[in-house]
């Protein structure tokens, strides 16, 4: 039986943790709130959807509307990200499980020409069977997206793990019946992870004892 992967991007293969730090306080800075104390403080906060994050770190959006913060904070994020690196041990755990034969497939919440820039400076598009971001098609969410796409291809969900780094993640996998693994490196804190029901683990590293 064919075997899949679905990973997210941001804060699973694409560390860019710290500088989502540092995008966030500017954007605080330029509304004159308190900015977040350290990575610890971000992860505790970050959440999906992104509004409600923008609500639990002070923005008022009779201030300042979200579509317009949206706008100030990939300014600021976009170029930046292109000095980014993968985790350590993703592109190993990415053609490690190409050779084994695993379809993986990527899930992203960004922009698709933005996603593709970042994919662009580590060479490894071809190693994913497909790239699937939400403007790919009339999605709502992630959610919305894996649906659609699985029973597009057909795909069982015994056939599939995911891995990510949110909750959301989690929430994607146990929309369409599919294992989940959560990696507690990324966006959001092991607390939360850890209330889910998914495998939660520290360092990708940690990925090879899970899978085959």
């Amino acid at each position: 039986m064919q075997k899949y992967i679905i990973w997210d991007w941001n804060g699973t293969l694409f560390n860019d943790v710290d500088l989502c730090v540092e995008s966030i306080n500017y954007l605080l800075s330029t509304q004159n709130l308190p900015l977040l104390a350290d990575k610890e403080a971000y992860q505790r906060v970050f959440r999906f959807p992104i509004i409600e994050y923008y609500q639990a770190v002070g923005f008022d959006f009779n201030r300042c509307s979200f579509e317009k913060l949206a706008i100030i904070y990939m300014d600021y994020y976009q170029e930046r990200s292109l000095s980014c690196q993968l985790y350590e041990n993703a592109q190993k755990a990415l053609e490690y499980y190409h050779k084994k034969g695993y379809r993986q497939i990527l899930l992203s919440a960004s922009k698709t020409e933005y996603l593709m820039r970042q994919l662009k400076q580590f060479n490894i598009e071809d190693i994913f069977y497909d790239i699937l971001s939400l403007d790919n098609i009339h999605a709502h969410s992630k959610k919305e997206l894996a649906c659609v796409y699985l029973k597009h291809k057909s795909i069982l969900p015994k056939q599939v793990v995911f891995i990510g780094d949110s909750v959301h993640d989690y929430e994607v996998a146990q929309a369409v019946g599919a294992e989940c693994i959560l990696i507690a490196d990324g966006h959001e804190h092991e607390e939360r992870l850890k209330k889910t029901n998914a495998t939660v683990i520290d360092r990708m590293k940690d990925i090879f004892r899970l899978i085959d």
